[in-house]
């Protein structure tokens, strides 16, 4: 029987310790779906537990269909986490014997926004954490919980290091040079967390992703107006569309995309955020601490 866990009553049946899913002799197999989510799961399982991760870094969490290899893994999986809130749409009718845990709706159970990309708030990190950890408690072996609980405790910690370095990097920047302009909504949470100003231009004057005369013009006005210095691509070559309107508003394109779906090719969800947070604070004339960043790499990755 599949059981999917979502934000209505998980939080209690875990704070009992109610043992979900099957329990195997072998160690435990466990899918996160997502690339960031899949990075914090592998950190706190360490050794303790088979990590699959279904998203490779890159991949595109919004149109991604399940393999035949990805449904084997599933099959004899005894948890399965993944964001919720719609970020992948085929996690909705996942096949497993395990339980299925939406862990950016059980961490931020009131949220009622349009944006799953809850990770780029390292506060909603630390709280994944913890959903990750009660989760995995029950499947683990006994003798590894006290482990666990070591792990989950310097993972919180470094993300709440992160979050002081992040506000740091951002209160160095001038107010108005506060913004950030992307073609899709993906960083609210970051920008409310640090109180940066989010312009998603092609969701906001946009039908369809058509990029009209008249909504060229209206991109043209708000990103003038708006004391941005840079525009941001979720890519390395930027589309047709971001060249149009980089050229109308005499903007640049930054030279290193930002990673808005998952971690980047080679890094981890801790590197992965301060190369963001650097790439756009470079981008809006600051100056990025790139010795903290590489301080707050290492604290991840020697979470054992």
């Amino acid at each position: 029987m599949r059981r999917l866990v979502r934000s209505t009553g998980l939080g209690v049946a875990l704070a009992l310790g109610v043992c979900f899913g099957p329990a195997h002799a072998a160690q435990p197999v466990v899918v996160a779906v997502d690339g960031t989510l899949c990075d914090i799961t592998k950190t706190l399982a360490a050794g303790s537990a088979s990590v699959t991760c279904l998203i490779p870094p890159g991949g595109d969490p919004h149109s991604y269909r399940l393999k035949p290899s990805d449904r084997s893994q599933l099959a004899k999986s005894d948890l399965v986490v993944h964001i919720g809130f719609g970020l992948t749409p085929s996690a909705r009718k996942l096949k497993t014997p395990g339980t299925v845990v939406a862990v950016g709706e059980v961490a931020l159970p009131s949220y009622r926004g349009s944006d799953p990309h809850v990770w780029h708030d390292p506060a909603n990190s630390a709280a994944m954490v913890r959903v990750v950890s009660r989760s995995l408690a029950p499947v683990l072996p006994a003798s590894d919980r006290a482990a666990l609980q070591q792990r989950t405790d310097r993972a919180v910690a470094v993300f709440n290091a992160l979050q002081r370095w992040e506000a740091q990097q951002f209160a160095s920047l001038p107010s108005k040079q506060r913004v950030l302009v992307t073609d899709h909504k993906t960083y609210s949470h970051l920008a409310d967390r640090f109180g940066l100003v989010e312009i998603s231009m092609l969701d906001s004057h946009t039908t369809g992703g058509v990029l009209r005369p008249s909504s060229l013009r209206k991109i043209t006005q708000e990103v003038k107006a708006s004391g941005a210095k840079t525009i941001f691509a979720p890519s390395a070559t930027p589309n047709k569309t971001l060249k149009r309107i980089s050229k109308n508003t005499g903007l640049p394109i930054a030279t290193t995309p930002l990673f808005g779906e998952g971690i980047a090719s080679g890094r981890n969800a801790v590197s992965t955020a301060t190369l963001n947070v650097c790439t756009i604070v470079n981008g809006q004339g600051g100056s990025c601490d790139q010795s903290g960043a590489k301080a707050l790499n290492s604290q991840w990755s020697s979470i054992r």
